[in-house]
């Protein structure tokens, strides 16, 4: 059996578990950060499953690396693999494509390409601007003079930030928060490149198919 059928195989066995993982290091972030009043014992619990999601992770990035024989080219080649094993704030995408991995295994899937490109653009863009609110609220709420002080600024300024717009009446202060601002930005901008490209797309293919059913029928 070659490399490439070998990774496929575990590509499918694993994608269920790694969806669910992400789920669970989202809610056991959420509950960690929104729910400071509980007991110690319960927010280590949280915790605790939160980074055994994350250690899910790593064991199937250790893995693919190694059936893909590929050594440190691996890391270049699957740099989006890499940045969400890294990056907290962008291991919930990772729903996305395991939604994306279970329509292909019912056959067709349900929707046309264009709109299934704006349906994962959109959960990506909620997932991520959960998370991110989640990761800056925690990062500014306690820090001087800060201007995010609630959960409802935190969502406020994520979605000023991934839609682009950038109000400035809440900001973050903590280099940890600016950090994070900046990955939002830069996530915002593919993610709305993503749909605007597709819905451009769309429009074009069907002003060119309007236009040949316009013209007159060759004599």
């Amino acid at each position: 059996m070659d490399d490439d059928s070998r990774l496929t195989r575990w590509q499918q066995w694993a994608d269920l578990p790694l969806g669910i993982a992400s789920l669970v290091f989202l809610g056991s972030y959420a509950v960690h950060v929104l729910a400071p009043g509980l007991p110690g014992s319960v927010h280590d619990l949280f915790l605790s499953l939160t980074y055994a999601a994350w250690a899910l992770f790593g064991v199937d990035y250790a893995v693919r690396w190694r059936i893909s024989g590929q050594g440190p080219r691996f890391v270049r080649r699957q740099w989006l693999d890499t940045l969400v094993l890294l990056l907290p704030l962008l291991r919930p995408v990772r729903i996305v494509r395991t939604y994306e991995a279970m329509q292909r295994r019912r056959g067709r899937p349900w929707l046309a390409l264009y709109a299934r490109v704006t349906v994962y653009a959109a959960l990506s863009i909620a997932l991520l601007g959960f998370a991110g609110a989640l990761a800056v609220y925690q990062a500014e709420r306690a820090a001087p003079n800060a201007s995010i002080r609630t959960f409802g600024d935190a969502v406020w300024w994520t979605c000023e930030t991934l839609a682009t717009v950038g109000y400035g009446d809440v900001v973050p202060v903590t280099p940890r928060g600016r950090t994070i601002a900046v990955g939002l930005m830069a996530c915002g901008l593919a993610l709305l490149g993503t749909v605007t490209g597709s819905f451009s797309s769309m429009l074009l293919q069907r002003f060119a198919l309007g236009e040949e059913d316009e013209r007159p029928p060759e004599k």
